[in-house]
């Protein structure tokens, strides 16, 4: 009999320690010798637990801050995207339990509702842009040059 697939909820609270790793080769927008940091999923959602009601952010804001903040040049955008995906659906996880959504991770801070990652989502878009304007936050933020 196959082993039950973990929950988000067990993928954020199973997940593997940060690691700061020099790079033998360019990768994405970083050059070869940098200092890339790999987060981990319970690394990013406590990042974005600090966010407050209507403060958002982009996925790259988030990890320039958590490169600067481990002596590290750059962070992973690959392994950011697939950690801050578990982050919301662990969320959505609570949230359809019924933890008070105060509780919650709030991943719509750092989760624009029109990008790719929000159509994977279980909670849809919508659930999103609720959560945005309820925070009278922007739906989209503008982006500055950071790493």
């Amino acid at each position: 009999m196959p082993k039950p697939k973990p929950t988000w909820t067990q993928k954020l609270q199973q997940s593997k320690p940060a690691a700061i790793k020099v790079l033998d080769k360019a990768f994405a927008d970083m050059p070869e010798g940098s200092r890339m940091m790999i987060a981990s999923p319970e690394i990013i959602d406590r990042y974005v637990r600090n966010l407050s009601p209507g403060q958002c952010i982009t996925p790259k804001q988030l990890r320039a801050d958590l490169a600067d903040s481990n002596q590290a040049e750059h962070t992973c955008p690959v392994t950011t995207g697939i950690f801050l995906r578990v982050v919301a659906e662990a969320a959505w996880e609570q949230h359809l339990s019924g933890v008070p959504e105060k509780a919650i991770t709030p991943f719509w801070r750092v989760i624009e509702p029109d990008s790719p990652l929000a159509g994977k989502l279980a909670c849809g878009r919508e659930f999103i842009r609720t959560q945005r304007t309820s925070e009278k936050a922007a739906l989209t933020i503008k982006t500055h040059s950071s790493k």
